[in-house]
Formats: structure tokens, sequence, C-alpha cells
């Protein structure tokens, strides 16, 4: 990650945009309203000509921001693109100058105050749906108490802050970057970072995240990350990119757009000469109609039915922990056919765990206890990630004091009572009953790693520990098969283990023994038969994968690199956030839809009433700019759970 990531990255509002309605100057909002102002008294005033002259006024000051965009900008694009690339104000402000022109300064004011009107709340509509993004970039800490080196505290900017550096947390504060507790405990509201409501207990050795809120305790902890590559600092990242990255709807829309506006400036003057020759209007009536024809086609509201909804979208899933480098990755979930998982981290919990015990004699519960007692002591004294799993499993059993040996190849050897007792896997044994040889094929047929504990002499117990499927896994590959997508899993275990975990949570196909250069090579294929696939996965391992897919999503608590090279991140752990995503993608598609309805809809519905002579120009600007404000709101509606 970038050293920038420590300068904030503010979320840019793009003013090459044909269509940017950027209200936000001062100058611009107080000419609005100073415009407002004079248009009120030129209503009430007595004078024709004082009327005439506020009105004229108004239309300079309100439309000031209106007439720049219409001619500046339109004349640099049109520059740099060495081609017409006129904008949507072009057209308002020659329908603006085409009522001046026939006298209708009233008419003209009135348009152009209504229509910077609808693009002020339109702006506030925008921001809105911008604000759980944005809040985002206010979260990265800024100060720091580092513990120096004789115990006294002094406060340092986060920047300063080096791997291996002490730092005093106190109750309340945020905490500055991450690392991990070293001693004291804590409740931390993680939500800035996993989207949790509920406070995380943090003890010894237990990860903090910077950005997070610590609660009423006080700790110390040890920095572990430089503050370039903290989570939150690639959540800002991230956040940074979605400005830049919009739909296929919405690229789509950027581009017709110059195209459509030529198109309507072309088709205007044919427009007059068919109301004045063909449907016999007077030349007044015609070039008035003319004007109302530029207002109805204006594609305002076209131009606003994709970005705001996705925006909105955007910071819904924000809120809840799943964040998106853009909106163009989050409309191609909505076309999504197949997914496939990693399995370790990402389908499974990650950490091996004891499922099951057996033993082929009948033991008194004397001898269990012993045995288990054993057990323990002698795995105690392994690092062994299968040892782990058993120490939890036994948590409430206290080892005692034994030598251990540990032979490559056989396990874990001990003396106790005169007898040499070992653990190990099966094969480290010659003499195993028929019992146990069918429960152990059992067990390595449901994907489980069988580990034998007896005398050189029998097998006395055997354990059975399996990486578990995740609870949340097997209700998102259900929501996953009640929409029809396909699932895969992409391990580089066993096959049979695989496919053990597989049948358990329900997954369509697996593939096992897969070595990690091979994980892009499978997407690839499935690519292939799957128009639209996405990869989620935790490792190092996985990121080729991630860049292969469509849609490649990484797991919060996964590697760098993978959050790094992937198009979306799930801060907590939970496939169902990923179930919540396409939801959103879907409700996204449909309103994106409704609104591009809406949008046309109503320009067909003016241009029809337009050439039938039944609507005025103030009425065409309240019913036009009324269509843009009903397709922002309706995209707005993505900002509430789905």
């Amino acid at each position: 990650m970038s050293k920038h990531l420590l300068n904030q990255p503010t979320l840019s509002h793009d003013h090459n945009d044909n269509h940017d309605h950027s209200h936000g100057g001062s100058v611009a909002t107080k000419f609005y309203f100073i415009g407002l102002v004079l248009f009120l008294v030129g209503l009430v005033i007595g004078s024709e000509l004082w009327s005439s002259i506020l009105y004229l006024i108004t239309l300079g000051l309100s439309g000031y921001q209106i007439i720049i965009e219409g001619f500046l900008d339109s004349f640099r694009q049109t520059v740099k693109k060495r081609k017409l690339t006129p904008n949507i104000h072009i057209l308002m402000t020659l329908a603006a100058v085409g009522a001046v022109i026939i006298g209708e300064y009233r008419e003209a004011a009135l348009l152009i105050l209504i229509f910077a009107g609808a693009h002020y709340l339109e702006d506030y509509a925008k921001s809105k749906s911008k604000k759980e993004i944005t809040s985002l970039l206010k979260l990265n800490p800024t100060n720091a108490r580092r513990i120096k080196a004789d115990g006294d505290i002094e406060m340092v900017e986060v920047t300063e802050l080096k791997i291996g550096d002490r730092l005093s947390i106190l109750n309340g504060d945020q905490i500055p970057t991450d690392g991990i507790v070293l001693s004291g405990s804590s409740s931390v509201d993680q939500s800035s970072i996993t989207g949790e409501s509920i406070p995380v207990e943090k003890f010894e050795d237990d990860v903090l995240f910077g950005s997070t809120i610590n609660g009423t305790g006080t700790m110390t902890m040890e920095v572990t990350k430089d503050s370039s590559d903290t989570v939150i600092s690639k959540i800002i990242e991230l956040v940074s990119q979605t400005q830049n990255n919009v739909s296929r709807t919405a690229a789509l829309i950027k581009r017709v757009e110059p195209i459509y506006v030529n198109v309507v400036l072309m088709l205007t003057p044919f427009f007059f000469l068919l109301g004045f020759y063909i449907l016999q209007w007077s030349a007044y009536e015609s070039f008035y109609r003319t004007m109302v024809f530029l207002i109805a086609t204006s594609p305002c509201a076209l131009a606003a039915t994709d970005i705001p909804a996705t925006l909105s979208s955007i910071s819904n899933l924000a809120k809840r922990g799943v964040l998106f480098k853009g909106g163009s990755y989050l409309s191609n979930l909505a076309d999504l056919k197949a997914v496939a998982f990693d399995k370790t981290g990402t389908l499974t919990t990650g950490k091996p765990v004891v499922t099951d015990t057996y033993s082929a004699e009948e033991l008194t519960d004397e001898q269990l206890e012993d045995f288990i007692q054993l057990i323990v002591s002698m795995e105690s004294k392994s690092n062994h990630p299968l040892a782990q799993a058993i120490l939890n499993f036994y948590d409430m059993v206290s080892p005692y004091e034994l030598e251990v040996e540990n032979v490559i190849g056989v396990g874990l050897l001990a003396q106790a009572d005169g007898t040499t007792y070992k653990i190990g896997k099966p094969t480290s044994y010659k003499k195993i009953s028929d019992v146990l040889q069918k429960q152990t094929r059992i067990f390595e047929e449901e994907g489980k790693t069988v580990v034998y504990f007896g005398s050189e002499e029998e097998v006395l117990l055997l354990l059975a520990i399996q990486d578990i499927p995740k609870e949340t896994s097997m209700e998102a590959i259900q929501y996953l098969k009640e929409q029809h997508i396909h699932t895969i899993m992409i391990t580089g275990d066993a096959k049979r283990t695989g496919e053990a975990i597989g049948r358990t949570l329900g997954i369509d196909e697996v593939r096992g023994n897969v070595m990690p250069e091979e994980k892009a090579n499978i997407i690839t294929e499935l690519k292939q038969k799957y128009p639209v696939i996405a990869m989620v996965g935790d490792g190092v391992n996985d990121a080729p994968a991630l860049v292969a897919a469509d849609i490649g999503i990484a797991m919060g608590d996964g590697t760098d690199i993978a959050i790094d090279v992937a198009d979306a991140v799930l801060m907590k752990n939970d496939l169902m956030k990923f179930s919540y995503t396409h939801r959103v993608a879907k409700k996204l598609r449909r309103i994106v839809i409704q609104n591009i309805f809406i949008a046309l809809a109503v320009v067909v519905f003016l241009v029809i009433v337009n050439l039938t002579g039944n609507i005025d120009m103030t009425s065409a600007v309240i019913i036009h700019e009324g269509s843009t404000l009903i397709v922002i709101f309706n995209g707005l509606r993505m900002l509430k759970e789905v």
C-alpha cells in the first residue's frame, strides 16, 4: 500500500463530467437566492418594465452556474475532444435564451429557477448517498500515546509510529493503528471496520484495528503494521477508488449523453419547421414549442438513473462491513452465474477442531480420564496445529509434567507407569483392529483427519479432527442455490476431504488437490461456461484467482495482498454478507431499470403533449425536473436495508 494513504484522500467530484451539477460554490449559491428574491419582487410590483428587468437579472444570477456549465464546459470539452461535445445544461440555457428572444422574460427566469433549484436538491440527494462512504475518510487516527523506554508517555503523530512501538490505550481512545494487545483488556467498538454493532472483548494477544474505539478498559498494545498498511488505510484506498469506477450503465450513459444532446440540437430546427409549415403553427408558437421541446428532451433524469442509486448501494454495504472498489463490480454481481470459493478460512473456520472420539474397547471412566490427561500432557509439548485442536477440545483438563519425544514420521512418544504411549497418524501403527480400521475409513470419507492414541501394542482411542464449515457458509450456499448460481470449491486439500466439506455445505462442484498457481487457470476455464463468475478467498494463493474472476471478493481477515487485488472486501468473515450483497446488487439493477423507464417515459410524454399543444413551458419544466427528482429519490431507497 503506497504512502499516499497517510494523506487522507478526498472524494473528488469530477468536473469533467458532461453533466456535473456541482453547485457547491458559495458565490453561485448566493447568486441563486438573490435571483430568487428578485424574481418574487418582480411578480408583485406593478411596473411591467421593472418586472422584466428583474426577471432578466434573475436569469443571469440564478442561472450563473447553469450558463457557465452550459457554454464554457461544452466549449472546453469540445476543444479537449476535438469534436462538438455539448452537455445537458446547454439545452436548458438555449431554452431560456429562446424564451427571452420571444419576450417571455418571466418564463425564462422561472425555467432557470426551477432547473437550478432542482439540481441543488439533486446534489443534496447525491451527498446523502455518499455520507457513509465519506465518513470513513474521517476515521483515520492522527495521534498516539507512545510509551518510551523509560516508561514515560509521549504524544506522537500516527505517521511517526514504527513496528514494535508500545502504545498506551486509555478508555474512550481511538486505537491509533493495527497491533496486538500486550496487557490489559477492554471491549472495542469495531463497527468502523467489520460492521459489527456489538463491541468485541479484547484480551492479551488479541488483534486491534486502527480507527476502532476503545471502551472503558485500558490496554497496552504493540504496533504490528506501518500506518500506511493498516486495515483502515486499505479501506480508505478502496473508498477513494469507488469514485472513479462507475457501472456499465453509468459509463454507457456518459458516452451516449453528448451524442444525445447533439441529436436534440440537430432536431431542434426541424421541430420548428415541422410546427411552422406542417402543423400550421404561428412563428411565435413554433418557436415557443421548440423551446419546450429543448426542455422536454433534456436527459437530466436519464443522467441520474444510475450513479445516485449505485452510490447509495455502496453506502448501504459500507455501513454493513462490505466495501466495493466501484460501481461496476457491484453492477456485475447482479448477473452472477457462478461463485468459486477457497475452502480454508473462507468456507471453513480455518482452525481445526476435534469433532469425534472413538474407542474400540470399553474403557472405565477412570481409565478414560487418565488417558485424556496423558494425551493433553503429551500434546502440550507439541506446536502442531492438530495439537492445539486437541488441547482446545480438552481445555478443562490440566497437563502434568512429562518428557515427550517428537519422532518425525511417527508422532509423539512418552513413558507413563512403565508403558510407552504414542500419539500419531494411523500409518504409525502396525496392528489395528478391523473395527478401528472401519471407523477410520468412515471418518476419513467425511473429510476428517484421524489421530490415534495408544500403547505400542494397541490403539486405545482415536480422535477425528476437521476444519469445520462455518454456519454462515451453509446459509450462504443455500441462498446461492435458491438463486440458481453454480457453486465451486477450490482447495489444495485432498479431493476426498474437499468433497466431504462440499457435501456438508451442498456445494455443486469441488476441485481438490489444486496447487496455488492452478487456481487462476481454473477460474479462466470456468469463465468459458459461466459468463460472470466471482471468486471468494482470503490467502496469498488466492490473489491470482481473485484477479482472474469477474468479481474478486476478499475476506477481511485475509492477507493484505488478497485485499489489495480484490474488487470487494467482506470486512467480517461472514459469507451471509456476500448473500446480502447479491440481494443489494439485484435490487439496484431493478431500480436502475425503473429509473431509465421513468426518465424515457417522461421525455416521450412531454414531446407528445408539446406536439398537441397541451403544455406550456412552466409545466414542462416542473414535470421534467420532477422526473429527475423522482429518479434521484428512487435511487436513494438503496440506502435502506434490503
